[in-house]
């Protein structure tokens, strides 16, 4: 294990070492909404590319309706680095649930063949790779954060305190979920000209209940017109020190003047201020945002790891000694129900 700092190393156990292939061939299993490829998905595609510059990306999407041809239709063009879409259009694949979408992971893998399969490490591959995994019988890689080579990257542990390089000596496919905010996609890719193939997939083998013990039972949305937390380009975000829901609601006001995301600590969760798809850190969403107001947050070790590589973080807290001013670029010790209203009287509204 390589931990920044020292030199020392770790090597996956594996029954049978295998040879590097000679060129690598990806698969990124992509999420899509309404149509449109998820911002993550796209991360981990520029992932992918690092794995060489003679890697063959595929990418594959399942679902049905018209917004998985829409979806497949973006994905042709989203990336240059993309050669192929795979489309696999079944009711049984509507929801990313993890019994199917594994099954479908196995058949396209003992089709094709690929050296590498990689999904971003959100709740979408956090769900489906380690079943998936399991089907292939390899060890995944998760988290990784940098690709030193095709079979050699870097992950966080010990809560991001550490970094750890991996070798994984195992055989085909190797598997690996990546950080979406190490590894940001170009916006310009989809100007490219590029247009990959659309294929679809033959899925007479999933016929039957493949579904298993699992079973979808509905999916609810907040109806706002803040940014995604996962992507936005400002977050606010409120700890324990908010004392009720109702006053995290400054924290909502603050967010809409900025056009900036809303987060919570998952104290701020547990305590029931808000709902826990806004909880940030290590359980949470790791964003990196381009400015990260911290509002009331101690700086837990566990939320640090979900935050710290923002670029620009401010923190506000009364007490001098809150850890979060150890990793803040900018720090106000001071009373969070006097500085909020301020700067909501003074900043002007939706400032972008």
């Amino acid at each position: 294990m390589a931990i920044r700092g020292l030199l020392s190393s770790i090597t996956r156990r594996t029954l049978l070492s295998h040879p590097l292939a000679r060129h690598a061939s990806t698969l990124v299993v992509a999420e899509h909404e309404g149509g449109s490829i998820k911002a993550a998905s796209l991360s981990a595609v520029e992932a992918a590319k690092r794995l060489g510059e003679e890697n063959s990306i595929s990418m594959l999407l399942a679902g049905s309706g018209p917004s998985l041809q829409e979806a497949a239709e973006q994905a042709a063009s989203c990336h240059p680095s993309i050669s192929e879409v795979f489309v696999a259009d079944s009711d049984k694949l509507l929801h990313p649930l993890a019994e199917p979408w594994a099954k479908l992971i196995q058949l396209i893998q003992q089709k094709e063949g690929f050296s590498h399969i990689l999904a971003a490490s959100d709740s979408f591959g956090k769900n489906i790779i380690p079943r998936a995994s399991a089907l292939l019988d390899v060890s995944p890689t998760t988290d990784v954060i940098e690709i030193s080579d095709t079979r050699q990257f870097v992950r966080p542990i010990y809560a991001g305190n550490a970094l750890c390089a991996v070798r994984y000596t195992g055989g085909d496919p190797c598997i690996l979920t990546v950080r979406a905010t190490s590894f940001q996609a170009d916006p310009t890719n989809a100007k490219s000209g590029n247009k990959a193939r659309i294929s679809q997939v033959d899925l007479s083998a999933l016929e039957g209940d493949v579904i298993g013990k699992s079973r979808h039972v509905s999916l609810t949305s907040q109806d706002t017109e803040r940014p995604d937390l996962g992507n936005a380009r400002v977050v606010v975000t409120g700890g324990r020190g908010l004392k009720s829901a109702e006053n995290f609601k400054m924290i909502e006001k603050l967010a809409e003047k900025l056009g900036a995301a809303v987060g919570a600590t998952r104290a701020a969760v547990d305590a029931g201020f808000v709902p826990n798809d806004l909880q940030v850190g290590q359980t949470g969403k790791i964003v990196a945002p381009e400015l990260y107001l911290a509002f009331g947050v101690s700086g837990a070790i566990q939320h640090i790891a979900g935050m710290r590589d923002s670029k620009v973080i401010v923190a506000v807290n009364k007490d001098a000694d809150a850890p979060i001013f150890q990793v803040a670029d900018y720090g106000l010790v001071g009373d969070l129900f006097e500085v909020i209203p301020d700067l909501l009287e003074k900043l002007p509204q939706k400032s972008r």
